[in-house]
């Protein structure tokens, strides 16, 4: 019987990976709610965030042990305990409110 790595075992995710996805998949969530648009991407554990108006879109990750989610080369970043209010800290941050 051929070795096989957890990552071909788990249908090409790690238990860690999946549970990145939920978190992010959580904010995208809220993020909808508030009205703007991110896009999840399947191979990649991280949720893509745009700007309503003009600009590059953000890059959102599930960073420091899975506690909080880290945007800006991880300058900012918000728990995850607190979706909604990572939601309306992103959004802040995209529409320039805050820097």
């Amino acid at each position: 019987m051929d070795a096989i790595s957890v990552r071909e075992a788990t249908g090409g995710t790690t238990p860690e990976v999946r549970d990145e996805g939920a978190k992010l998949l959580r904010l995208h969530g809220s993020l909808a709610d508030l009205g703007l648009r991110a896009e999840l991407r399947e191979h990649m554990p991280a949720l893509l965030v745009h700007r309503p108006d003009v600009g590059l879109p953000l890059w959102v990750f599930v960073g420091y042990g899975g506690a909080y989610f880290s945007w800006q080369s991880a300058e900012k970043r918000h728990p995850v305990c607190d979706v909604p209010g990572a939601a309306l800290a992103l959004a802040d941050y995209i529409t320039g409110r805050i820097f």
